[in-house]
């Protein structure tokens, strides 16, 4: 038996990095999972992959866009008939540059597709959740909005959004049995390749400046405490942030790019 046995999932962002990874490990506790992703030909692979251990479906979906966000989740009702478990993970990034240079368009895409499309989803997961007695939330936050990281303000402040609209939902919906948390991880995801290719030893570095010596990995590492918060056993969880990062959130790292 599976931990969730019976359960359908809904992950966005699930074709690549740790929204695979969690897609993943859903599927082998059992959970039919809905991958929402831009990019039909990972979440084409992912779901192909997780046919082999268990149910998944693709939902072609651009987090940025409402009416995809809306039907990503009437797709997973539509096919499986509930929503037990909704894991915001898709964002999409904007060039790495200070504030003063950062534009309006770019602060509009990463709100869109981090803080607008999980704002969107919950609120479509919501009277689905509602209605069948209870469900489970997980929004991703990230140590990069905690350490003011350089070239990321607007990354830093959607996160600090959503960590606000989390703890907020927690509080409203917990009266419902649906139970809203957030995950701080830090693994070898689709942003961390992207950097280690594109700069000789990165990931080396990383290494070395985490407390437990070693990079994330997004599949063992992260997705278990997803497959926690979306199991019984973390029935007397809601409106917490929990950190997946090997303890990276402790000393912190050094953001500020050399001469600057």
């Amino acid at each position: 038996m599976g931990r969730l046995d019976g359960k359908v999932a809904l992950v966005t962002g699930g074709g690549k990095g740790i929204g695979r990874g969690i897609a993943r490990a859903y599927a082998r506790e059992g959970a039919a999972v809905v991958i929402a992703e831009v990019d039909e030909e990972a979440g084409a692979r992912t779901v192909a992959e997780i046919q082999d251990v268990g149910t998944a479906v693709l939902a072609l979906a651009d987090v940025g866009r409402k009416a995809d966000v809306l039907s990503a989740v009437r797709a997973t009702t539509d096919r499986f008939g509930r929503l037990d478990v909704l894991v915001n993970n898709a964002i999409a990034l904007s060039p790495n540059v200070l504030l003063e240079q950062k534009t309006d368009d770019m602060l509009d895409g990463v709100l869109r597709t981090g803080l607008w499309g999980t704002w969107w989803a919950m609120q479509a997961a919501f009277p689905v959740m509602r209605d069948q007695g209870g469900g489970r939330v997980i929004n991703l936050y990230s140590i990069d909005a905690e350490a003011a990281a350089w070239l990321h303000a607007d990354y830093n402040a959607t996160k600090d959004a959503v960590r606000g609209l989390t703890r907020t939902a927690a509080a409203e919906w917990g009266r419902h049995g649906i139970l809203v948390n957030l995950i701080a991880p830090s693994a070898a995801g689709s942003v961390f390749e992207d950097l280690a290719a594109a700069n000789p030893g990165f990931a080396e570095m990383a290494a070395s400046i985490n407390p437990l010596g070693r990079v994330g990995d997004p599949e063992k590492d992260v997705a278990p405490v997803a497959v926690f918060l979306a199991t019984e056993d973390s029935c007397w969880v809601t409106g917490e942030t929990i950190h997946v990062d090997g303890g990276q959130h402790l000393p912190r790292y050094q953001s500020r790019p050399p001469g600057t």
